[in-house]
């Protein structure tokens, strides 16, 4: 486990460490470290402008939020992320967590694939999108301390990660026309994360 990135840290627990357990069983290895990527990249987001977050919380749905891409939870009928959004749901009522927090974790799962949310608005959710697209590709990515970007990179390596992830959603894309994910395989993005500068290096 990554526990801190040039100074952004990770929380610890039993919730993170479960998550993490889930996550590592159920994605391979390149969604695994993508899922780490994106809250280190949403949590240096925050601190650099001295932002208090939840940091459990959003390090817990960075864990699960793409486990509806993965065969053992994904849906015939609902995007990945609504999918992943009921699998956090379901995770962290094995945790304990209260209703309203358990509705949280899912919803920061389920906004990460909607347009952008204000941080004002809901914090967390704008840290998940930060970090997902920072990390997928590449946007935002220029906001970021160059030297972390290159230690997140070396703690956590890409492992070829943007195929893969291509891939899955190709597949969503084509088996779920309407969802977000098809969307976004229709403009510019499947191009923009084939071309992921950290990759490109």
């Amino acid at each position: 486990m990554v526990n801190e990135v040039a100074g952004v840290r990770a929380p610890s627990g039993r919730a993170v460490e479960a998550a993490r357990l889930v996550c590592a069983e159920y994605a391979d290895k390149a969604l695994y470290q993508h899922s780490l990527r994106s809250y280190f990249y949403g949590a240096a987001w925050a601190d650099a402008r001295g932002l208090d977050f939840d940091r459990e919380l959003l390090h817990v749905a960075a864990l699960l939020h793409d486990l509806g891409l993965t065969a053992p939870f994904d849906s015939h009928t609902l995007p990945f992320e609504e999918a992943g959004g009921h699998v956090a749901r379901v995770f962290t009522a094995g945790l304990g967590w209260p209703a309203e927090r358990r509705d949280r974790a899912a919803e920061l799962i389920v906004l990460h694939m909607r347009d952008a949310v204000a941080p004002e608005t809901d914090l967390e959710s704008r840290l998940l999108q930060v970090g997902t697209s920072a990390d997928v590709s590449g946007a935002g990515l220029d906001a970021f301390d160059p030297a972390f970007v290159e230690a997140l990179a070396a703690a956590c390596p890409r492992e070829g990660f943007a195929e893969g992830f291509l891939g899955l959603f190709r597949d969503q894309a084509r088996r779920k026309p309407g969802c977000a994910a098809a969307a976004l395989m229709e403009g510019d993005w499947a191009a923009r994360t084939a071309a992921h500068p950290l990759d490109r290096a």
